[in-house]
């Protein structure tokens, strides 16, 4: 819509008399709202009382739109159509973890829970000076169905023969108090060998009750073909696997076993006993695996009876990945594959801090998550090589049925 003489003399006339930063925000908000206008002729093809033959629907007056930016709050004017909806493409955020964090730091800013760095953020992005919880609230609401849909998705498209489960820790507010909350996230690796993010969950710890729930949860979209589930030994975890993932093995992730060595001996000690550690998983063939294991038990147990007894008391776990063809074991021995979500996650959590619920942080995290599942599927790329997953199910037909609940007795 172009502007007519006496716009042009008003503008003029309203710039000469602004300040700097009125001035800066009187051209935006005009310069906005003629590239709102003339996306809508685009969509609609016609003009304001324009009769064409290409006119796909007409306006219907315009709903308030207020956009914060750093020059202050915009008023826009959004069209509406007699038939159908329209938004600009002009206004819409980028990505939808850009939405869930532009949310949460809202939320946090709404309730009166925000850090000093979430009180900074909310300034830079132009909206202290106002915002309503019920724009809050809208804000979430939109961004919240498609969340929720990823996160509820059917999972029975593809059987997934290796599952990886690991928790991180963020703080968020509770009954008025500040705590710290695990943040639950499996991926899987396809029977093709992609890669595709199964679920996350929010919860008050990483007990039996709280992974069969998480477990059980995936199962009932269809989760199934597992072979393997790899994790850190977090408590509850194995005996969850073992009442829910009936048929799979328990690898216990090598990278945190190490960790948890290194607790029970000297510092100075640590180079020597994780080097001699790791021989165990340098084997050609399952059976040298296991009697490695024995080997280094007994060569660390006299200088470091403790380590031995864990050694020991873990060798299932530990040499779970043997079983499984030896093309997959460097990828299977640790949850390894998790540590680029877990960083991304840590990443856009750490700038929030503190969250004002679990809703908060479970938006902000699945947002995390969706982005980086839509990079594997649109750019797909197979993490263990082609040929090599034939093995994993020589018993099975092409295609195992969805388990209908997780005390299903079937082999998984």
């Amino acid at each position: 819509m172009a502007l007519s003489q006496h716009d042009l003399l008003r503008l003029l006339e309203s710039l000469r008399s602004a300040d700097g930063l009125e001035l800066v925000r009187g051209v935006a908000e005009r310069m906005l709202q003629e590239l709102i206008e003339a996306e809508t002729t685009a969509r609609i093809g016609a003009e304001w009382n324009e009769h064409t033959d290409s006119r796909t629907a007409f306006r219907n007056g315009h709903r308030d739109k207020t956009l914060s930016t750093q020059a202050g709050d915009l008023e826009l004017g959004i069209p509406k159509l007699r038939s159908g909806s329209f938004f600009p493409v002009l206004l819409e955020r980028r990505r939808r973890i850009d939405q869930a964090l532009y949310a949460v730091i809202m939320e946090a800013y709404v309730h009166g829970v925000s850090t000093r760095s979430v009180d900074d953020l909310v300034k830079a992005l132009g909206a202290d000076t106002g915002i309503s919880k019920s724009e809050v609230s809208r804000i979430c609401q939109d961004l919240d169905g498609q969340l929720a849909a990823f996160r509820t998705r059917s999972l029975d498209h593809v059987r997934f023969p290796y599952v990886y489960l690991d928790a991180t820790y963020c703080k968020a507010r509770v009954e008025h108090q500040i705590v710290s909350r695990a943040v639950v996230i499996a991926t899987g690796i396809t029977e093709d060998g992609g890669r595709e993010v199964l679920g996350v969950m929010v919860g008050d710890s990483e007990t039996e009750v709280f992974w069969t729930e998480f477990l059980r949860h995936l199962r009932e979209r269809g989760l199934t073909g597992v072979r393997l589930v790899i994790g850190d030994h977090h408590l509850g975890l194995v005996k969850a696997i073992r009442k829910v993932m009936l048929g799979a093995a328990y690898q216990r992730c090598r990278v945190h076993f190490l960790r948890n060595v290194f607790a029970v001996i000297s510092k100075e000690a640590g180079e020597m006993v994780a080097a001699t550690i790791r021989t165990i998983f340098a084997q050609p063939t399952a059976e040298a695996v296991r009697t490695q294991l024995d080997t280094v038990a007994d060569m660390l147990g006299k200088q470091f009876p403790k380590v031995r007894e864990m050694l020991l008391a873990a060798k299932d776990d530990l040499t779970a990945f043997a079983g499984f063809p030896e093309r997959h074991w460097k990828k299977i021995q640790s949850t390894n594959p998790l540590e680029r979500l877990n960083r991304e996650v840590k990443r856009r959590t750490d700038v929030v801090q503190v969250f004002p619920n679990d809703d908060a942080l479970l938006r902000l995290v699945t947002a995390v998550l969706f982005e980086l599942h839509d990079e594997w599927i649109a750019f797909p790329r197979r993490y263990l090589p082609e040929g090599s997953m034939d093995q994993l199910y020589p018993e099975l037909p092409e295609r195992a049925p969805a388990l209908p609940n997780a005390t299903n007795t079937t082999s998984s």
